[in-house]
């Protein structure tokens, strides 16, 4: 039986793990997500689990099946948060996870296939600007010149983080999962107002949308504002309020599948009001689920960018820091969810996500779904971040009942 007033420590418990400041400071590899990530850590242990962990750090936490030979069911979610966050994004599947494991034993239910559940590192992109980068790992797509070219604004890259944290980036393929696995579930709050406003405590997830995200750098002069004459400026920043605007206008304007897009960096130097911008550096994100619609997208902002700075006679460049591909839930697993959502009496509906998630690496390599529950006003990544205990408590239970389902196949 699912434990209301564990979950309830738990999350009060986690709340209290963070960095000064408003809301929940756990930014990827830092101090109070290490120390989260230890408390996680003694909570899978105290479950039952057998615990590894990978090169770049991830934590597996293995339940044995009374069939070892038969590909796990692995399930989890992430454990940093954003700068200035919210203390349900990612902890809340993770959270969920282990109290499924730990509900197993208390009820004396013996897996028939083992279970692995998966404290993904890194998820937010808030540190190196690419996000889900340990599922990333997990799944081979991260080499060793990404995590030197992964960087935080303090210049700090991925690699020097890795080393610095005990983990070992020079074999960063070895955190490759190669096992078999049966499915793969992440419980996740819904981030976005679908949920609430239509009263339903359940979503089931059919796709994700993936981001396209570059930095463009537009190379301007910065020239006395009272000694420059209008016509004879190159000021960056007005070239960059065109670019922000052409981002808006591309991805408004597109109707054949929905794409969003969002200038969420804009950094001007030198910075002073009596000087002309000079350099500009802003940070695009494109997102869809459909990768057609985004790659159509991406290419009228490329050519809005060039014809931009090109009319002011500016030069530029772009930096790439991840493109993804968008990810299809598996119909059967949806299927079952949706069945077990049936038993239990849990009024439900079919959605898509529009943020991005550690699952959507794993859906080309096991059958995958997602369980999403309300959050008070859609809002995320934000203090103000709120899950109501009740639908945390509902969506453990469908994460529990599928998993033992799916366990006992």
């Amino acid at each position: 039986m699912i434990s209301k007033q564990r979950l309830q420590q738990q999350l009060a418990a986690l709340k209290e793990i963070t960095a000064p400041g408003r809301g929940i400071n756990r930014l990827a590899f830092t101090d109070t997500d290490w120390q989260g990530r230890a408390y996680l850590m003694g909570l899978m242990r105290e479950a039952g689990m057998e615990l590894r962990e990978d090169a770049f750090g991830n934590v597996i936490g293995h339940v044995q099946g009374a069939d070892e030979s038969l590909p796990a069911v692995m399930f989890g979610s992430h454990g940093d948060s954003v700068p200035e966050g919210g203390n349900f994004d990612g902890i809340v599947g993770i959270l969920a996870a282990i109290e499924t494991v730990r509900s197993m034993h208390e009820d004396g239910f013996t897996p028939k296939r083992p279970l692995e559940v998966v404290l993904f590192l890194c998820e937010e992109s808030s540190r190196f600007s690419a996000a889900t980068l340990g599922s990333r790992a997990m799944r081979g797509e991260l080499s060793q010149e990404d995590l030197v070219r992964l960087h935080d604004k303090e210049g700090h890259t991925l690699y020097e983080v890795l080393k610095g944290r005990g983990l070992d980036p020079d074999h960063i393929e070895s955190a490759r999962y190669t096992k078999p696995l049966h499915a793969f579930l992440e419980l996740h709050i819904e981030q976005g107002k679908v949920l609430e406003h239509e009263g339903l405590p359940i979503g089931l997830v059919t796709g994700i949308a993936a981001p396209t995200r570059f930095y463009v750098h537009i190379h301007g002069s910065a020239d006395h504002s009272g000694a420059t004459p209008m016509n004879l400026r190159h000021d960056g920043l007005c070239a960059a309020a065109e670019v922000v605007l052409a981002v808006e206008r591309e991805a408004s304007s597109y109707t054949e599948s929905p794409v969003v897009g969002t200038v969420g960096v804009l950094e001007v130097t030198p910075g002073a009001m009596n000087v002309i911008p000079g350099e500009v550096r802003l940070g695009v994100d494109l997102r869809s689920t459909s990768g057609k619609a985004k790659d159509t997208v991406e290419q009228a902002v490329r050519q809005d960018i060039a014809s931009i700075v090109e009319k002011r006679q500016l030069a530029y460049d772009i930096e790439p820091v991840s493109k993804e591909e968008p990810a299809r839930m598996d119909a059967t697993l949806v299927g079952l969810l949706e069945d077990t959502a049936k038993e239990l009496a849990f009024p439900y509906r079919r959605m898509m996500s529009g943020a991005g998630h550690d699952s959507m690496h794993w859906a080309d390599y096991a059958p995958t779904a997602m369980i999403f529950i309300p959050c008070r006003a859609g809002i995320s990544h934000n203090p103000a971040e709120h899950a109501e205990l009740a639908d945390i408590v509902r969506g453990t239970e469908l994460l529990s009942a599928a998993v033992r389902k799916l366990a006992s196949e």
